[in-house]
């Protein structure tokens, strides 16, 4: 296809051709499959009899089965020769021979969209990785639940899709799974001191490291209230030394709540006085608990613990963000800033694997290991340019901090610590935050608490770990939301309500083959743009999309794109020249060229 210099093709006809080549691959991918399963056919283990003369652990030759319950045992030293052939490890030879075994014997709808060119055989291969230890019927079950959807969603949420049908299909082997990382939990601290620096380590529950991380975003927002010059992470780092103080603690974020609603005012209160807080205590936890389809309802409850709120979406005492107004054709640069708890861009973490015959299948990255990613990249995952170093108001705040500043803090900070252990008057009436998790479950678990649900920004969980994930304390369940009602505004800004919705409706952004998740971090675009002069409700659930911020930059600054709703679930995408997808619940969709008349 394309027999020529391929810089003299047009555009079209060269992405055309990159298309053509991709799908070639996988062919050639899917041969190899083939190629194996015939192999391993040809090393049944008739080839290696038992002599009775000789034990059977003496290091000869056994029959082993390769890609788990349901598969054929092969004679093991065939690898050898199967993967020096093919210029791969034994290791990695004998896992591309047992993923070809499962693919024809355990997930034939699977194997049967691979042979027809409607499934990439490496994100196949993904899902025999993942359910290796299930039975052959529980492996049947996730046959049928993804096999439609390799190539439609991203790796990402195919790998969450899998997470769920497993749990679903062997719910006894996920709890086994769980107990398992439950028994790893810990807190390490590392042995060597660097220059006054130690490493510490948790692994703890989903909720209790969510809590905790709110908990030190707070007292970080605190300490930027009282001029600390530092930046985030330093002050994040600050705030592991405060947070063991309990009484330290409510009084900084005491404190800092009133400096912030009394502004120049809050330093004329005399040092080891507490001013009356115009606030009642707030709660440091909501969970929302999503009643049947994402598509439908939406829960949201708040619960107390008494030191560390979860962090899905904080609102951090102490701390004032300042009004970013993003028009559709401004520049958008980002004004998120990382609070240690949000997921690399998905954009990043979907990356293909090079082929069959290499190495590891890729997954998802993760933000807090810098050493994954250069942080420092300014056109990196979390950079936009040249102000990739930004805080939460979009000025620089990667300066050195000054001496005098740090100074004055530091005395500030000694004056409320001595404020906490004299008068403690307000100790325990404030709370290190509040947040929210949505959790979307079917009302049979609701019912039964048997089952699978799934919390966002978590991913899929048995029913029974909802406790750990929420915690002891009160909390509060909000009511249904309504999603198929339509709510709007006669304003640009998006009002917490509506942003609520959009959330709820779409999970994931909507660009072609996007994979991030719908945050508060996420923007959210006006898919027809915002008009000063034009009708009321312009700002509205059927008018707003989640994008990531590439796909927004795109919409909005690249030439040629175009967007159009089809249904309330559905838009469809128009690249420059000419390729149309269709974005809906169930991922992206090509929408095939009409053909030209004869």
């Amino acid at each position: 296809m394309f027999e020529c210099d391929l810089s003299e093709l047009p555009t079209a006809d060269l992405l055309e051709s990159a298309a053509a080549h991709r799908a070639e691959a996988n062919r050639a991918d899917a041969q190899l499959l083939e190629h194996a399963q015939v192999y391993a056919d040809r090393f049944h283990p008739d080839v290696c009899p038992v002599r009775l003369s000789r034990r059977s652990c003496d290091g000869r030759e056994r029959a082993i089965v390769l890609g788990g319950d349901g598969c054929p045992e092969i004679a093991e030293f065939s690898i050898a020769e199967f993967a020096a052939v093919l210029g791969l490890s034994p290791g990695v030879g004998a896992k591309l021979l047992g993923d070809a075994l499962a693919l024809r014997h355990r997930f034939p709808f699977t194997w049967a969209r691979i042979q027809s060119g409607e499934a990439t055989p490496w994100k196949a291969r993904q899902i025999v990785t993942a359910c290796t230890k299930l039975s052959q019927e529980a492996a049947a079950y996730v046959d049928r639940r993804v096999a439609a959807v390799i190539d439609t969603i991203s790796p990402y949420r195919l790998e969450k899709l899998i997470k769920a049908a497993k749990n679903h299909a062997a719910p006894g082997l996920a709890q086994a799974e769980a107990d398992e990382k439950a028994r790893e939990r810990g807190v390490f601290v590392g042995n060597t001191d660097e220059h006054g620096t130690k490493t510490m380590y948790i692994k703890a529950s989903s909720g209790a490291v969510a809590r905790n991380n709110a908990a030190l975003n707070a007292i970080a927002d605190a300490l930027k209230t009282f001029g600390d010059p530092r930046t985030l992470q330093h002050r994040r780092a600050e705030a592991v030394d405060i947070i063991a103080d309990p009484l330290y603690t409510q009084e900084l974020l005491a404190q800092a709540r009133r400096h912030t609603h009394a502004g120049p005012a809050a330093d004329l209160v005399p040092a080891g006085t507490n001013a009356p807080s115009d606030e009642p205590p707030t709660a440091s936890q909501a969970p929302a608990v999503n009643s049947g389809d994402t598509s439908n309802a939406g829960h949201s409850a708040t619960a107390d613990t008494v030191n560390s709120p979860p962090a899905a979406t904080v609102v951090r005492a102490g701390s004032v963000r300042p009004h970013v107004d993003l028009r559709d054709e401004d520049v958008l640069d980002d004004q998120t800033g990382a609070y240690g708890n949000e997921p690399v861009p998905d954009d990043w973490a979907d990356c293909d694997a090079p082929s069959l015959s290499g190495g590891e299948l890729p997954g998802p990255r993760d933000i807090r290991y810098p050493e994954v990613l250069d942080l420092s990249d300014p056109f990196g995952p979390f950079g936009s340019g040249p102000r990739a170093n930004t805080n939460d108001a979009g000025t620089d705040d990667d300066q050195p901090p000054d001496d005098g500043a740090l100074r004055a803090l530091h005395a500030r900070l000694a004056q409320i610590k001595h404020d906490a252990h004299t008068s403690p008057t307000t100790s325990g009436q404030v709370r290190p935050g509040q947040t929210e998790i949505y959790v979307h479950l079917t009302d049979h678990t609701l019912a039964t608490g048997t089952g699978v649900l799934r919390a966002e920004t978590i991913g899929p969980l048995l029913a029974a770990q909802l406790t750990e994930l929420v915690g002891h304390g009160p909390y509060t369940v909000k009511p249904v939301i309504d999603l198929n009602e339509a709510v709007s505004v006669n304003a640009y800004e998006i009002p917490t309500r509506i942003r609520e919705r959009v959330k709820l409706t779409h999970p994931v952004e909507l660009f072609p083959f996007g994979t991030r998740e719908t945050t508060s971090s996420v923007d959210l675009d006006h898919l027809r743009p915002y008009d000063p002069l034009g009708p009321p409700g312009q700002t509205s659930t059927t008018n707003l999309v989640p994008l990531g911020r590439f796909g927004h930059r795109v919409k909005t600054h690249a030439r040629g794109w175009s967007v159009r709703r089809v249904d309330d679930k559905t838009i469809e995408w128009t690249t420059p020249h000419g390729f149309r997808f269709r974005v809906d619940p169930t991922g992206t969709h090509r929408v095939p060229k009409p053909k030209p008349d004869p």
